[in-house]
């Protein structure tokens, strides 16, 4: 299997997303307007069970343009996790606001609440909950710290379609909640977002600012600075194809990670587990070593064995834009050290995932 390299992540397609954009094409609305965005949109909400759902061009967007709706800007502090994907920081960057850095539990790896409540300042006005990994944060506490200080609790879903914190989707609880579609997430129009509300009135405020600040009543009147954060109509008809199989995916990938959890029990890796009352979606299957040192020399060993993995997020708190203030975040940093993400796609086969099982096994018996 050398001559081959089993990836990381890659889309799973079909008939259905041909024929649609096949559709779309002959049909000659091919951009920002067209059946599938609004059937996309439609089915989306439907899924997840919100109110209202706005597609756009893609995750990062979808996270600027919540924050925008919001009214976040200078001035304001937003409570995010550092053990993150570094679009999460930098959408609450590109408002003006200041990103304020929170560690994770060590056993679910989600925001920790109890240094969220620590965090909250005069100047706080959100929370973003990131569901890391395809693993809910513990959303009755968020919510509750939200409440309780009359402010917003946004949540960045990128990595969690279909997961569920008490049997309820992640995306519904929040009062703004924003997913992505890239190439590499449980379901892909190639690059794309969605953000979700049930607000209509916020809603109706990130429709206005994602379509370049267009007034509803008067044609080619703009009465604010907006942007062009729209999802194209070929986007959104690789999406509702993809929505109607999510299920089917979702349910591969959770077969998948239990069988590399199965092997490694009893081993030096610890895989990412499934804390009770909730639904992981698996988006990335992932695992802990004993030391950076380790981690990167079985990826070494993985990669000569035509594997590829990435490592877990690098702590946001530690990179040069954003570390200009000295900060520790230690389980943050321990997991961000230590983590590797393996290949986790549907379309996986059990010689593929028996290789790349049989492979760190062997690395730790010799």
């Amino acid at each position: 299997m050398n001559n081959y390299t089993i990836p990381v992540y890659k889309p799973t397609l079909g008939e259905k997303e041909k024929k649609n954009v096949m559709e779309c094409l002959d049909s000659t609305w091919i951009s920002s307007k067209g059946k599938f965005i609004t059937a996309f949109e439609q089915e989306f909400a439907k899924y997840i069970g919100v109110d209202h759902a706005a597609s756009v061009c893609n995750g990062t967007v979808a996270l600027h343009l919540a924050l925008v709706a919001l009214g976040i800007g200078p001035g304001d502090e937003v409570i995010v996790p550092s053990l993150t994907y570094i679009a999460s920081v930098n959408a609450i960057a590109y408002t003006g606001a200041t990103p304020v850095f929170v560690d994770s539990l060590a056993d679910t790896w989600q925001m920790d609440p109890g240094h969220v409540k620590k965090k909250i300042t005069s100047r706080t006005k959100a929370v973003m909950a990131v569901h890391l990994y395809g693993h809910p944060c513990e959303m009755d506490t968020l919510v509750s710290i939200c409440r309780e200080n009359s402010i917003f609790l946004i949540e960045d879903c990128a990595e969690a379609i279909g997961s569920k914190y008490k049997g309820q989707y992640v995306g519904t609880f929040g009062d703004v909640s924003t997913f992505s579609f890239f190439g590499n997430k449980t379901i892909t129009t190639g690059e794309g977002g969605m953000v979700v509300t049930n607000d209509q009135t916020l809603y109706d405020r990130l429709v206005h600012f994602k379509g370049q600040g267009l007034a509803k009543h008067r044609e080619y009147w703009h009465d604010v600075i907006g942007y062009n954060y729209r999802m194209t109509n070929i986007c959104a008809a690789i999406g509702i194809a993809q929505l109607s199989r999510v299920e089917e995916i979702i349910a591969r990938k959770r077969e998948i990670a239990h069988t590399y959890k199965k092997a490694f029990e009893g081993t030096p890796v610890s895989f990412h587990k499934e804390d009770r009352n909730v639904f992981h979606s698996y988006w990335m299957c992932s695992i802990l070593v004993k030391s950076a040192d380790e981690r990167d020399e079985l990826r070494e060993v993985l990669k000569k064995a035509g594997i590829e993995t990435r490592p877990l997020f690098y702590p946001v708190h530690t990179m040069p834009m954003y570390s200009s203030k000295y900060e520790r975040h230690k389980t943050g940093e321990d997991l961000g050290w230590r983590g590797i993400n393996l290949p986790s796609f549907p379309d996986l086969t059990e010689a593929e995932i028996t290789h790349i099982i049989n492979t760190i096994l062997s690395y730790y018996q010799k």
